[in-house]
């Protein structure tokens, strides 16, 4: 599936999305000047990735002169920035919940606790700051095109702009639950909770870390 939608968008396609992921919605203007090319460009590749149901827009009303369009992803993007084909198989949970629904959530556990014992000697010895930039990286590589940001020396944020499990995550709430324990796990001297989330209509998922 991830094969086959890529190989219909092109490059400047794909560096189309990614930026509107990044910022969550865009005008066509404000995609040209972020990708350096000409409005007409940037709305010739917005009809395209919109007839193609990966776009969508809605219209900002009030203002004066013509409402403008400001374009958001639609959810067929996903997967598209997955590193790496999913690992979990949604018709093999499906027949696992229908066996032993409390299998499931010990196969995500299982998964998560794999991630974290292959990562952590990425963070070890950092500081908080250094943790969260080091993981915001790795998860980017994951596909999550993620980044981050700080509110002040002991508060930061994660970003996952894109959800590479995502077809897996509408299905199963525990891998959403697995990935805040992720995090968790890998950063245990701070408070972390999920304060946006893409499963209920956010834009992104955002992560606050507290020292």
């Amino acid at each position: 599936m991830i094969k086959m939608m890529t190989a219909l968008v092109s490059p400047a396609q794909r560096r189309v999305l990614e930026v509107l992921k990044r910022h969550g919605e865009a005008t066509a203007d404000e995609l040209a000047d972020a990708l350096a090319i000409s409005p007409g460009a940037a709305r010739q590749h917005l009809s395209s990735l919109r007839s193609a149901g990966y776009v969508d827009a809605r219209q900002e009303r009030g203002q004066p002169g013509r409402p403008a369009d400001h374009f958001h992803t639609t959810d067929r993007t996903e997967a598209m920035f997955a590193a790496r084909a999913e690992t979990l198989s949604i018709e093999l949970l499906v027949h696992v919940e229908e066996e032993d629904p409390e299998l499931v959530a010990r196969v995500f556990e299982r998964q998560r606790r794999r991630r974290v014992e292959a990562v952590r000697h990425h963070l070890d010895g950092k500081n908080l700051a250094d943790k969260v930039d080091a993981l915001a990286v790795l998860l980017d590589a994951e596909g999550y095109l993620a980044d981050t940001d700080g509110s002040s020396p002991k508060c930061f944020h994660i970003n996952l702009h894109s959800c590479p499990i995502w077809d897996v995550a509408t299905q199963f709430g525990q891998a959403c639950t697995s990935e805040l324990e992720f995090i968790r796990d890998l950063i245990p001297e701070a408070r972390v909770e999920r304060v946006a989330h893409k499963a209920i209509g956010a834009h992104t998922c955002m992560y606050e870390i507290h020292a």
